[in-house]
């Protein structure tokens, strides 16, 4: 099962899009689920609530994760921190995850591999192939994707036909 956790503060954003359609070419399905971070609001500031457990337990079911987040001053948004404060070192239990984030320029472009990856990996997650940087303008189109997919492929889960 893949699943898309999105820590962009707009809902329906960009973000999401890329990282559905990464996750969609990735593994040929789409995303069984996708967790847009900010529809759980102020839950997010407390432990317990339901609906942040319901997402917890969606994600630890996976066997396939993409984590996306805007670039927001050269790091991933304070609303994807407060999920993933969420979760226990090690609770990923070595799910598949793949890194995303989306910029307005390459001046980041190591953001996800020197921000997100390391948080990811201290949660529980494994990250077998290098974090996916894409210029928001143009992440449908990019260059880049056609070569990240090729290589993280061969990590991915893949759909059953």
């Amino acid at each position: 099962m893949t699943v898309v956790i999105v820590g962009n503060p707009k809902p329906m954003s960009k973000t999401r899009a890329a990282a559905e359609l990464v996750a969609e070419e990735l593994t040929g399905a789409a995303p069984q689920h996708v967790i847009d971070v900010v529809d759980l609001g102020a839950a997010l500031f407390g432990w317990g609530d339901p609906k942040v457990a319901e997402a917890k337990d969606i994600v630890k079911s996976a066997d396939c994760l993409v984590v996306a987040s805007p670039t927001y001053k050269a790091t991933y948004t304070g609303l994807l921190k407060l999920f993933l404060d969420q979760f226990g070192a090690g609770e990923l239990g070595q799910i598949t995850t793949f890194p995303l984030m989306l910029g307005g320029s390459l001046a980041h472009a190591m953001a996800p591999e020197l921000t997100l990856r390391p948080v990811l990996v201290e949660i529980g997650a494994s990250c077998p192939a290098p974090s996916l940087y894409l210029l928001d303008s143009e992440y449908h189109t990019s260059p880049e994707l056609p070569k990240w997919l090729e290589l993280a492929r061969r990590f991915a889960p893949q759909a059953a036909s």
